[in-house]
């Protein structure tokens, strides 16, 4: 049996659109070894990807939906399988300065700015500037004053399937006018497969010692204390669910896990290994590799069962999860945390890796 046999790809027609006057399609990658991805360019979104377990049994291991128009009403989780930003992450009230002058952003996630606002670049038609088997190229002009952000903001983004089975994801971008600018990816991950059960089985490493505290709001309260002794010491291979329901501030804040680790960096700019998750019965094994300070965690705390995935199974709450590489939550207004701002003349980059293996 073939591999193309193996898995579901989706249909053309089923993403054949036309939103904001800009084409949208599907696009299917392969890495020749195994790994085999579709993409549309509504979002820059992950719509599946498949990976093989000890077996050679092929799941598809991230959430979505089956067409476009369930991506376009949708009535569940807005953030499947989409590139995030400009800003991702939460920025405290919807607000930050820029040398004396002050930026008003909607307030889509209480009185904070989640992953750039009501219409963010997860929202948009990105431009399709190359395909080959296994790689595609991204790019979108975000204009000055888009959901507040200061700054025409030029991006490039670039999918890449390697024959190591690793799914990876560059950035650049520029502006014209100083900006904070800070994107990250935020497929739902299940090892098992989209729809098969819980995700809080599954064994988490995080390469971190500590962490970053939030509030009630989940905003960052400007400490990175070590996780030594927490339910957020993931130093060590830990099932995720061991701890989740403890008695503990921080979980109740974020009603699980829902926070940003600072990464154990050797270096400010190389990509370095962040974590890895392992599950058991299938043996599949992701690690994710970045360049970026810090990695946030996201058990899907807010997931309801009342929504269907792409293959007809719920989603339910905690059977997936996000790990999202970026800069620290709401940095434009903690002065502590590393630069986010970006000015005229430089260049933002980013590399995200997800490794897939079998154990």
């Amino acid at each position: 049996m073939s591999l193309q046999e193996k898995i579901h790809l989706f249909d053309v027609k089923d993403f054949d659109a036309t939103v904001d006057n800009k084409p949208v399609s599907i696009y299917t990658l392969d890495s020749g070894n195994g790994l085999i991805m579709q993409v549309t360019n509504f979002g820059g979104r992950v719509v599946s990807l498949w990976a093989p377990d000890k077996n050679g049994e092929y799941e598809d291991v991230v959430l979505g939906y089956e067409s476009i128009d369930r991506y376009l009403n949708n009535t569940g989780e807005r953030f499947l399988g989409t590139v995030v930003g400009r800003y991702a992450n939460r920025i405290a009230n919807g607000k930050f300065d820029i040398d004396g002058v002050t930026y008003t952003l909607p307030q889509n996630n209480g009185p904070n700015c989640l992953h750039g606002g009501l219409k963010g670049v997860d929202s948009v038609v990105w431009d399709v500037d190359n395909v080959s088997k296994n790689e595609i190229e991204l790019s979108y002009i975000s204009p000055d004053g888009d959901e507040g952000f200061p700054g025409t903001l030029n991006i490039k983004m670039i999918y890449t399937l390697t024959p190591d089975n690793e799914f990876k994801i560059t950035y650049e971008a520029t502006t014209d006018k100083p900006t904070h600018v800070n994107f990250s990816h935020h497929s739902y991950f299940n090892l098992k497969g989209e729809g098969n059960g819980t995700a809080m089985d599954s064994i988490l490493t995080i390469n971190a010692d500590r962490t970053i505290p939030i509030d009630e709001v989940c905003i960052p309260i400007g400490e990175m204390p070590s996780v030594e002794g927490t339910p957020f010491d993931f130093r060590t291979p830990t099932v995720i669910g061991e701890r989740i329901d403890n008695d503990d501030l921080q979980l109740k804040n974020g009603a699980g896990y829902d926070h940003s680790w600072v990464i154990n960096k050797k270096t400010e700019k190389d990509t370095e290994w962040a974590a890895t998750v392992y599950e058991p019965n299938s043996r599949r094994v992701m690690e994710v590799w970045t360049d970026q300070p810090g990695i946030q965690f996201y058990s899907s705390n807010w997931f309801d069962g009342k929504t269907k995935g792409k293959y007809g199974k719920t989603h339910n709450i905690r059977e997936s999860i996000a790990l999202e590489v970026q800069k620290f939550p709401d940095t434009p207004n903690q002065p502590n945390f590393p630069s986010s701002r970006l000015n005229p003349g430089e260049v933002y980059t980013q590399t995200c890796i997800y490794k897939f293996k079998v154990k």
